[in-house]
């Protein structure tokens, strides 16, 4: 099982990726066809051409991993970018991912509304002057 912080992001490739790619390969979609960068320690999750594999790229600070992943039966859905900036990318909740590889349409699923803490404000550290 892969451990993942709350506050990482998924990207997801819209286009189709050639499966033969490995670490450079994928690095380069990532920075000249997404437009990020590897090293912020996001998921980016590539998909070939069938919808029957997946490839989930991450850095760890001092190496990249690569997860592949292969289906033996069905697809994995096709997804859309609902926002028209970003067409070759979509960005995804960690729940969305998970969700996305148990086979479960995203599509299909109804949110209902919650309320969520906003994240709390940085302290500033003071110095005190001691006399």
């Amino acid at each position: 099982m892969l451990i993942v912080p709350p506050q990482i992001k998924v990207f997801a490739a819209l286009a189709p990726t050639d499966m033969r790619k490995s670490f450079q390969g994928l690095e380069g979609i990532i920075e000249t066809q997404l437009g990020q960068q590897i090293e912020d320690g996001d998921l980016f999750l590539f998909f070939n051409r069938r919808r029957d594999r997946l490839k989930v790229l991450f850095f760890t600070g001092d190496g990249t991993v690569i997860l592949y992943k292969r289906l033996e039966r069905g697809t994995f859905e096709t997804l859309r970018s609902r926002e028209e900036q970003t067409p070759n990318c979509l960005t995804l909740s960690l729940e969305d991912l998970r969700l996305l590889l148990e086979g479960i349409e995203l599509s299909s699923i109804k949110r209902r509304a919650r309320w969520y803490r906003p994240e709390p404000k940085q302290i500033r550290a003071t110095s005190q002057k001691s006399s």
